[in-house]
C-alpha cells in the first residue's frame, strides 16, 4: 500500500547525523534502531563503560558491537527497570563484547518497553535475549 513500509525482515542500525558542535556544545551522539516492524526507534550513543545507562533507568538499552567497517551488531536488548537491574545487565553486556550501549528512553510505559524490545529482538539468538 502506498505510504505504509513493508515491515522488514531485519533489525538495522540508521545511523543520523547531528547537530556536533552546534553553538559550542557537544550533541549526544544518536542513531537509530529500525524494528521488524519497520518502526524506528532514535537512541543515544553510550560508551559501555559510561555510567549512562545506570541514569537512563527506565530505558531500552541495546548492547552493541561495532566491527571495523563501523558497522554495528546487536549483542543483546533489555528494557531496564532500575539501575539495580541496569548495573548487572551491563556487566553482562560488557563481558559479551559490547563496545557501545544504544540507549532508548522515550517509551514511557514499562509494556511499551516491551514491545520495542520485542520488536528489536528477533535479530538476536532466542538464548541471547533479555527482557
Amino acid at each position: 500500500m502506498r505510504g505504509q513500509r513493508a515491515a522488514s525482515p531485519e533489525v538495522r542500525e540508521e545511523r543520523l547525523r547531528t547537530m556536533a558542535g552546534l553553538r559550542g556544545t557537544a550533541a549526544v551522539a544518536l542513531s537509530a534502531w529500525r524494528g521488524r516492524s519497520a518502526q524506528r526507534y532514535v537512541v543515544g550513543i553510550h560508551d559501555v563503560g559510561s555510567a549512562d545507562a545506570v541514569e537512563a533507568a527506565p530505558a531500552v538499552v541495546i548492547a552493541v558491537r561495532r566491527d571495523e567497517a563501523s558497522l554495528a551488531s546487536p549483542i543483546d536488548v533489555a528494557s531496564i527497570e532500575t539501575a539495580a537491574d541496569a548495573v548487572a545487565w551491563v556487566r553482562l553486556a560488557q563481558a559479551s563484547g559490547a563496545s557501545e550501549l544504544h540507549i532508548h528512553r522515550l517509551a514511557d510505559a514499562a509494556s511499551e518497553r516491551a514491545a520495542v524490545v520485542a520488536d528489536l529482538a528477533p535479530a538476536l539468538p532466542p538464548s541471547d535475549c533479555a527482557a
